[in-house]
């Protein structure tokens, strides 16, 4: 699932084709939605919110999606070829420019003024102007007998980081994956951390936490299960973590990280 950095990106692209111009096509192909018309009204601004997106157009409507595991945006030029078969689920186009969003996890029409229903559970955004690290922290104290690993992918306690993040984050704080919340003692100056991680990542495509942007150098542990830590020469163990079918992807040093 793309983390709050890719889905950062993909406001700013959808930011850079819709804002300000008048809609001359709108294609909603989910059920709920497939009479809903926008054609005629001007986009106001795409952003982000975690793993969210929000497109905001006037007359008070926000369209919400959100990318799950294979949904992605595509931005071309007007009349640019549309994918055949069903993977499209919304086209919104002007003159210029045409997005087509693709696979798409979820699709809503609201109001603006509604936009709390589907975002208001989030935790302050990493990469948003809200961002508060008491508060994230606050909200991880909340569940002082939960594992680390699940708590910062609770999206309610702080919104955007994925599992990339997660164990690049563990790791350089040299915590246990498995460590109970209750049991670490600087929570703000692990979310701070991640936050840095990902406003350092923001503006480009490649993940880099090591300082390092050459292939196969650029993370720490993740997507390096089964090799040498690049400090200790442990091998990087891989895992689950979370109850099924929750379960995600964990990646840690045992050497780095202890018990």
């Amino acid at each position: 699932m793309p983390e709050g950095d890719a889905v950062y990106r993909t406001a700013a692209r959808l930011r850079g084709a819709l804002d300000g111009h008048t809609l001359t096509r709108s294609d909603f192909r989910v059920p709920r939605y497939a009479t809903s018309d926008l054609t005629g009204r001007r986009v106001l601004t795409t952003l982000s919110r975690g793993k969210h997106l929000l497109t905001r157009v006037e007359g008070d409507l926000t369209v919400h999606t959100h990318l799950r595991m294979e949904g992605r945006w595509q931005v071309s030029a007007a009349g640019s070829r549309i994918p055949p078969g069903d993977q499209v689920r919304l086209i919104l186009a002007n003159e210029r420019w045409q997005a087509v969003g693709i696979r798409l996890g979820m699709v809503d029409l609201v109001r603006t003024g509604d936009e709390a229903r589907l975002v208001g559970h989030l935790g302050p955004d990493l990469l948003g102007a809200d961002w508060d690290p008491d508060e994230a922290a606050r909200r991880l104290r909340g569940a002082p007998d939960r594992t680390i690993g699940e708590a910062l992918l609770d999206q309610r306690n702080l919104a955007g980081i994925g599992t990339i993040y997660r164990a690049e984050t563990l790791f350089l704080r040299g915590i246990w994956p498995w460590k109970k919340v209750g049991e670490i003692e600087d929570l703000e100056g692990l979310v701070s951390l991640a936050q840095r991680l990902l406003d350092a990542n923001k503006g480009h495509a490649d993940t880099v936490t090591t300082g390092d942007r050459r292939p196969g150098n650029q993370t720490w542990v993740y997507g390096r299960a089964g090799r040498p830590c690049r400090r200790c020469g442990t091998r990087i163990s891989r895992g689950e973590m979370g109850a099924q079918p929750q379960e995600r992807l964990i990646l840690w040093c045992a050497g780095c990280q202890p018990r």
